[in-house]
């Protein structure tokens, strides 16, 4: 039983790291592919180390109860069980999505840039590249407030 728990985890904890949004500025999702973003240049200002707080799917709530009520289960006789395994459910699932938070956090950038217009903006993304205080970068935005900083090539 130990070692299809600590399997069942080990599994969870996988797929619930593969299921995170992008927030890096060099990787683009499908649908940011063909279309037109507006390019500016500035000069980076400062940068400040941040967190970019994880997410919770359903893949952590159903599996944190999935294999909490497997373990309560087994930790009862009889009718004393099924309550066990409910707690152990409910308990899971509370967990479930606490590690699923936990594990899909990552290291990111708060960039604050002075554009050559002399506009001053901030962008947060992933800590994927490294970048320097009075580095010339571009910045690419798109439709509505979604923007990246990439090296000026």
């Amino acid at each position: 039983m130990r070692t299809i728990s600590i399997s069942a985890l080990a599994i969870f904890a996988l797929l619930a790291g593969c299921a995170g949004p992008n927030t890096a500025g060099e990787r683009y999702s499908r649908r940011d592919t063909l279309r037109t973003m507006q390019v500016r240049q500035g000069e980076i200002m400062m940068i400040v180390p941040v967190v970019i707080d994880g997410h919770s799917t359903r893949l952590g709530l159903v599996g944190g109860a999935v294999i909490g009520h497997a373990v309560g289960d087994k930790l009862g006789e009889g009718s004393s069980s099924h309550i066990a395994g409910a707690v152990g459910a409910v308990g899971g699932a509370i967990a479930g999505q606490a590690i699923e938070k936990k594990i899909t956090e990552q290291d990111g950038l708060e960039i604050t840039i002075e554009l050559d217009s002399g506009k001053i903006i901030a962008i947060v993304q992933e800590a994927t590249v490294e970048f320097s205080e009075g580095e010339r970068v571009r910045v690419l935005a798109s439709r509505g407030d979604r923007a990246r900083v990439l090296k000026l090539r």
